[in-house]
């Protein structure tokens, strides 16, 4: 077979993401389907933890009346922080990248954020962002 016939036989709608792709972008991917109160709430969290796992269960558990945490405080404080780092964001990567492919445009907006401009963020706080930063329309509506 042709390598153009094999080509015109592959089904190119849905693609598994390479083993070797970094488990930032997974979790990215996932974040991007989240409501931006959600977001925000995960935002707010990470000044808590730092661990994008643990944000997503501890807000998803929040949103479920899990007593002692408050959402609405976790959403302001997201919101604030959002509010705040917001332009250094619009500066380090101002147009970002239109792409059909959802890691591609992650991992373009997850590097752009790998800047001395935002400061020392840990891990959680970077991919949170990064989610925000590619939703900003929903993220920026809510703040």
């Amino acid at each position: 077979m042709t390598e153009t016939r094999v080509a015109e036989q592959t089904d190119l709608r849905f693609a598994m993401p390479a083993v070797d792709d970094p488990v930032d972008t997974e979790v990215g991917i996932i974040l991007l389907g989240l409501d931006a109160d959600r977001l925000l709430a995960g935002l707010g969290m990470t000044s808590l933890a730092d661990d994008p796992g643990r944000v997503a269960v501890t807000v998803d558990r929040m949103r479920h009346g899990r007593p002692g945490l408050d959402a609405d405080g976790l959403v302001r404080a997201g919101a604030g922080y959002w509010r705040a780092i917001r332009p250094s964001i619009a500066a380090a990567y101002p147009e970002p990248a239109a792409s059909a492919s959802v890691r591609q445009s992650w991992n373009r907006a997850y590097r752009a954020l790998d800047t001395p401009a935002l400061g020392p963020i840990g891990l959680a706080t970077r991919v949170y962002l990064t989610a925000c930063w590619l939703r900003r329309a929903d993220v920026d509506a809510l703040t």
